[in-house]
């Protein structure tokens, strides 16, 4: 039988004591997973994996090391805590590490709540092989679908614990269920790809494999002919599969580690306006069966749902203990956490207001301009905001779909950009982040 995490975790932190350590915290993780992958009709590989991962971090005075393991022997744990010590005796001052406090610390969480751990049996390859060859199938009976470039199924297991020398000791697990098609039409320098997805934490919630290859196929088709569009301003509606992205970049720009660097375009923004009037974004750690759920942080705080922008207006910053303090503020509960560095902020699961019209809708608001489907490269000057990003889609005249493009540059200002959403009504409620299609007027467009 398997050692549970909890005993390892302790350990970890004994040898952590007894090698001098003044405070300290463990992490250790167990996982299994399983996947297979097709290419061109053909089974390319078939993988399970297990592992147990340990990570410790040891402080002395405001110094820190952290060190990382596969190892559970109690030998290496000494051996661990002994290298990290040393380390942390070599390190720079950092005035601003330390554990919670103990009154600061989570208490009665309920993970089954959370519901993050599907109940039935690892599936076994061949009924993943049968999930990716069905959308495979899919796909490739569609008409103008030329190949289908690679479908794949997986599934993983994961469970953490956290302990630390100041009283906090405590886990959870999620399963990850995966299914996704990536189609081609076209052959020679006219070929065009795109693909369809899906990832659960429940299998009965995965999309049906015959819609996985379904929806590629039909997107992949929709991209037939592609050519760059005008060069110009345009307003640019960012489809819902690919808007999280603008979200991501404003995420990033309030990280509190970003802020305590003094390198954000955000930077001297709180308590102002980010996004239009009646506009929120909320974190919500605790919905139910939603990947990016979590019942505390990676430094054992209650995670708690907060409203970061309330009426366009920025409330606060994201922030675990260390950057809190630099800032003289208070820990938002955000702290993530790898076996093999100090913790970090960062948000998890978060939702934007949905606006009342439709995708249809603000194409024709729009008129003339871009849907941009997908993107690839990105140049964000983090300081100033100033944004460029190669994009493909679909080009729209007179509020309709007119013809596809690529090998385009859509630019702006984050801050300007951000300003001027436009949501429509189409997000995903089951997604990590429930983000739906943002129209944005007046980019700047570099095509022919």
């Amino acid at each position: 039988m398997s050692e549970p995490l909890s005993d390892l975790a302790e350990a970890l932190l004994a040898a952590a004591r007894a090698a001098g350590a003044e405070d300290a915290d463990a992490i250790v993780t167990r996982g299994t997973s399983v996947s297979i992958g097709l290419q061109s009709r053909k089974l390319e590989d078939v993988e399970r994996s297990e592992s147990v991962d340990l990570g410790l971090r040891v402080l002395i005075g405001r110094r820190q090391a952290c060190v990382s393991s596969s190892d559970i022997r109690r030998d290496t744990f000494a051996a661990m805590a002994e290298r990290a010590v040393a380390m942390a005796r070599e390190a720079p001052e950092d005035p601003w590490i330390g554990l919670a406090a103990p009154d600061q610390l989570a208490r009665d969480w309920d993970a089954i709540a959370l519901d993050l751990v599907d109940p039935e049996a690892e599936p076994d390859p061949a009924r993943l092989e049968a999930a990716a060859r069905e959308a495979e199938a899919v796909a490739l009976d569609i008409p103008g679908i030329s190949q289908v470039e690679s479908a794949g199924a997986g599934f993983s297991r994961r469970a953490l614990h956290m302990a630390a020398t100041n009283g906090f000791s405590g886990g959870y697990a999620r399963t990850d269920h995966g299914l996704y098609c990536v189609a081609i039409t076209g052959t020679g320098a006219g070929m065009e790809r795109d693909y369809h997805g899906s990832q659960r934490t429940h299998r009965a919630d995965l999309e049906p494999a015959a819609d996985i290859g379904r929806i590629a196929a039909e997107r992949t088709l929709a991209r037939a002919g592609a050519r760059r569009p005008p060069t110009g301003t345009y307003p640019v509606l960012y489809d819902e599969r690919i808007s999280g992205s603008l979200i991501a970049h404003l995420l990033s720009a309030i990280n509190g580690s970003a802020i305590a660097r003094g390198a954000s375009w955000a930077r001297d923004l709180l308590g102002q306006p980010v996004l239009p009037a009646g506009l929120s974004l909320t974190e919500q750690p605790h919905r139910a069966r939603i990947i990016g759920s979590r019942p505390f942080d990676g430094e054992g705080l209650p995670t708690t749902e907060r409203e970061i922008i309330r009426d366009g207006v920025l409330t606060g910053w994201t922030l675990d203990l260390a950057t809190a303090r630099q800032l003289g503020m208070t820990s938002t509960g955000s702290a993530t956490r790898g076996t093999s560095a100090p913790p970090a902020p960062a948000n998890g699961n978060v939702a934007l207001s949905q606006g009342s019209a439709t995708p249809r809708e603000l194409m024709a608001q729009m008129g003339t301009g871009l849907l941009v489907t997908s993107m690839i490269g990105a140049t964000i000057n983090p300081t100033t905001g100033d944004y460029s990003r190669g994009a493909s889609g679909i080009w729209i005249e007179n509020g309709q779909p007119a013809y596809p493009v690529n090998e385009c540059t859509i630019a702006g200002n984050l801050r300007d950009m951000l300003g001027r959403i436009i949501p429509a009504n189409d997000a995903r409620p089951y997604l990590s982040r429930v983000i739906p299609s943002l129209l944005v007027e007046g980019m700047s467009i570099a095509g022919e």
